[in-house]
């Protein structure tokens, strides 16, 4: 008979381990606590905001200082040649949320002193 580890094991030696599941976790941890960051190396090393804002400078730096996740959202669908619509929409939407809430927690805190 066959156990789970049997055919964890047959597949690849990565899943085996457990550390192809643990790897995009952390990296999406790590790009939704420091989306600033994300975007620097993503401008730094890579071509992924290019690609998706057609080689324009305006939007990116606008999304790095408001939006940041926003922006990575939109680079991600638009890079995987997905619409903006559906539920790609409901995920970009859901950025939008999460950076004005950091923008609107930091004014409400302020505003209480």
């Amino acid at each position: 008979m066959w156990n789970d580890a049997d055919l964890l094991s047959s597949r690849c030696p990565v899943c085996a381990s457990g550390l192809g599941l643990t790897v995009p976790c952390i990296l999406l941890l790590i790009i939704l606590m420091f989306p600033r960051i994300a975007l620097v190396l993503m401008w730094l090393f890579s071509t992924y905001l290019e690609r998706a804002f057609h080689n324009g400078l305006l939007l990116p730096i606008l999304g790095f200082i408001f939006l940041p996740l926003t922006t990575i959202v939109y680079a991600w669908e638009i890079n995987s040649g997905m619409p903006t619509v559906g539920i790609n929409l409901l995920w970009l939407l859901i950025a939008v949320i999460i950076d004005l809430g950091g923008i609107g927690g930091g004014a409400h805190r302020q505003s209480r002193r």
